[in-house]
């Protein structure tokens, strides 16, 4: 019980300040930086989404139906994968990097274009790298790096068309991380 009002608290208490907190305005820069100039190199979209604590709708289901929280967090990463609309590219090739304060959790959504050719092994690899440098407080490297990882991923299995030039670039999505 104790436990349960305890994590309800954290996910009230944490929201978008301190999101913002985590992400400074010149880190969000630096990071909207990174993912437009990745994305000139291939055809996929990457977002980020930092979000302080959970709706209470998600919470409910977790309290309610006694659904394990890391169940409940993926199924919150996929919601936003999809309100962000990362799934909206020709390819299927969109990413998420969502990152839950409230929990420390971390999820990477990738769409099914990309999510089959890389190995479910590989992913997991990216986000314990990621939640190393998180748990040492190197959020910038941390996503900096995880940013890398997935443009690189991108990069071999969705090259920009070397025919394209800079104006068939198309960007769908804002390149800013979503701070929630």
């Amino acid at each position: 019980m104790l436990k349960t009002l305890a994590r309800s608290l954290r996910h009230r208490w944490l929201d978008e300040s301190d999101a913002r907190r985590v992400i400074d305005p010149a880190l969000e820069e630096r990071l909207r930086s990174f993912v437009a100039a990745s994305e000139r190199r291939h055809t996929g979209e990457i977002r980020i989404c930092v979000e302080g604590g959970l709706p209470t709708s998600y919470l409910w289901r977790h309290w309610r139906h006694n659904i394990p929280i890391a169940t409940i967090v993926r199924q919150r990463a996929a919601m936003m994968f999809a309100k962000l609309h990362v799934w909206d590219t020709p390819h299927h090739n969109g990413v998420l990097i969502y990152l839950l304060l409230a929990e420390h959790a971390i999820e990477l959504v990738a769409d099914r274009g990309i999510a089959e050719r890389v190995a479910p092994a590989e992913w997991q690899a990216m986000v314990d790298r990621l939640g190393v440098a998180l748990q040492e407080g190197h959020v910038e490297q941390g996503l900096t790096r995880a940013l890398e990882e997935v443009s690189a991923v991108l990069v071999a299995a969705f090259p920009e068309p070397a025919d394209a030039g800079t104006a068939a670039v198309v960007n769908r999505l804002p390149d800013g991380p979503v701070l929630r």
